[in-house]
């Protein structure tokens, strides 16, 4: 959670430039049972700044998920990939919705952040899934 105040001003400012989405996992906030953050993409702790170029819209599993991560280990490279970034990468760059609700990972980006934030946990594919069926998503 975030040590410093975010003006009631710059909080709207995020949620407009979201579309009132979760920025990570594209979950509307009408829907969730559970307010969304403001999370610093590069954490307070990592040296990020409190503006809007540093701050996402997220529901709570995402940002509870992400915590103070800025990267992710590929094992396979013995290599730190960074994460998402919603204001600099363009999310159906990284992701793809099936139609089950899984998000599946079109870079190591997006590989990386689906395994931190946890994005294809079976309940979050689950509700994902109702949602595309519904059009909500």
């Amino acid at each position: 959670m975030s040590k410093t105040y975010i003006p009631a001003i710059l909080r709207r400012q995020i949620k407009a430039a979201a579309d009132g989405c979760c920025e990570y996992c594209r979950v509307p906030s009408a829907v969730a049972f559970a307010s969304y953050h403001i999370d610093h993409i590069i954490s307070e702790k990592q040296g990020g700044l409190t503006v809007f170029g540093n701050l996402a819209l997220a529901c709570r599993l995402c940002n509870l998920s992400k915590g103070s991560s800025i990267a992710a280990y590929q094992e396979h490279k013995e290599a730190l990939i960074r994460l998402f970034n919603p204001r600099k990468d363009a999310w159906d760059q990284h992701f793809q919705f099936r139609p089950s609700g899984l998000i599946i990972p079109l870079t190591e980006i997006g590989q990386g952040t689906i395994k931190v934030l946890n994005l294809n946990d079976l309940n979050r594919v689950e509700a994902r899934g109702v949602l595309l069926d519904v059009g909500i998503i």
